[in-house]
């Protein structure tokens, strides 16, 4: 707590300070040269607006002391008099003016936020107005000068607006700066997680697949273990129970794995995105692994339908996993188009790309699981899991997945149809 203070007076004074030095530059409105409008005000409004953290009230009581002392001081240099309480005298209301100011403002610090700037602005010229007509009244009492006239009010009125829409103009615009600032980067955050997401529905996706077929595979041993005991052939039967129990272990660890995965999966903050969206997504995301892969390769979409859903991710699933096929398959340079379109009851989504194409005989063994034509530079094979992982959350859908070849610059087409309903 004593930093905590420390570090707030250490605040409040080099505000307090900064406004005394700005008071400096100023120009005398008036015949008297008694009243000054000064930078310091602005910079002092300036402060209030950006570290509303502070208390306003304290902060204008120092402002108004540090204030009082620079301007006593350079009014006994210019008149050559050392009196130091005529010097007060003389100064005293000029201080006063942050104290009512900070006064007013601390009245609606919490709720700045909330008005518009022109508001804003209107509210703040108010307060600036009746802090000057404070500061003159006092002025007046002290020194015992004559009132202003109507234009001298007028005058007054027009340099508060001014100053206050300035401020509050400068505040704004870097507000809207930091905004944006900060959109960019939940932006990024989003795309994290959506990406995360996707790959986390992948993985999901398939252990369930994995988990029926373990199910299966239990069972079918269990029942062949059975058949084997009561055929007398006891050691083959134990051997075969014993690979039972083994993959019934299996299951269970994939269990929790799965029940880990889903956790995670269905912490996901966003609820619908429209599929421009994802289309951005994919595009962006594609984009960059082309250029980790050193290719040149131009991604546009043309989106002729657009939906929000909340199956974001397995669509971006299905699109990326079509889109990032699309970029190994092009050698150096090319380009590839993600088109949506819609009939009557489903949506129709296309990832064409300048490709090699796919011949006839490969076109029926493309979406089967292992198959696959890619081998890294040692030879070794790809998985071959990436098309059978997109057919199957096709047809999850109640959707079909259907391969065609172009013949402009033996290109290939995918064209995926989902029903409206099931998104």
């Amino acid at each position: 707590m004593n930093n905590i203070f420390k570090n707030e007076r250490l605040q409040i004074i080099v505000i307090a300070l900064a406004t005394a030095t700005g008071a400096e530059f100023k120009i005398n409105p008036f015949s008297d040269n008694l009243f000054r409008i000064s930078l310091g005000v602005s910079i002092f409004l300036f402060f209030l607006l950006f570290m509303r953290h502070l208390p306003y009230i304290k902060v204008g009581i120092m402002a108004g002391m540090i204030s009082t002392v620079f301007q006593a001081g350079e009014w006994m240099i210019e008149t050559n008099s050392f009196s130091i309480l005529e010097s007060i005298r003389n100064n005293l209301a000029a201080g006063l003016y942050y104290v009512v100011f900070a006064l007013g403002m601390s009245g609606f610090r919490k709720r700045i936020n909330e008005f518009h700037p022109l508001l804003l602005g209107a509210i703040v010229s108010v307060i600036d107005f009746s802090s000057n007509v404070t500061e003159l009244l006092l002025r007046g009492a002290l020194l015992d000068t004559d009132a202003f006239y109507l234009k001298e009010w007028f005058q007054l009125i027009a340099i508060s607006v001014v100053r206050s829409y300035f401020v509050i103009g400068l505040y704004s615009s870097i507000s809207i700066s930091q905004m944006r600032f900060l959109h960019s980067e939940q932006q990024k955050r989003m795309e994290q997680m959506i990406n995360i997401g996707a790959g986390l529905y992948g993985e999901t996706f398939y252990l369930k697949k994995s988990m029926n077929a373990i199910e299966s595979i239990t069972v079918y041993s269990f029942n062949l273990s059975r058949k084997l005991k009561e055929a007398n052939l006891n050691s083959y039967s134990g051997q075969v129970l014993k690979v039972a129990q083994q993959i019934h272990e299996v299951k269970k660890d994939s269990q929790r794995i799965l029940a880990g995965l889903l956790k995670l999966y269905d912490s996901e903050i966003v609820v619908d995105l429209s599929l421009s969206e994802i289309l951005d997504f994919v595009v962006k995301g594609n984009q960059k692994y082309s250029e980790m892969l050193k290719k040149k390769i131009i991604i546009d979409k043309e989106v002729e339908a657009n939906f929000f859903t909340p199956h974001y991710i397995p669509v971006m699933t299905v699109l990326n996993n079509l889109v990032s096929n699309a970029v190994e398959a092009i050698e150096k340079s090319g380009t590839i188009q993600v088109k949506a379109a819609e009939r009557e009851k489903e949506y129709i989504l296309v990832v064409s790309d300048s490709g090699g194409g796919i011949s006839e005989q490969d076109k029926s063994l493309i979406f089967e699981p292992g198959y696959t034509t890619k081998f890294n530079v040692e030879g070794i094979a790809a998985t071959g899991i990436g098309l059978s992982h997109v057919r199957d959350i096709v047809h999850s859908f109640g959707g079909e997945i259907a391969v065609e070849s172009l013949e402009e610059a033996s290109a290939t087409r995918f064209v995926v149809h989902l029903p409206k309903s099931a998104l």
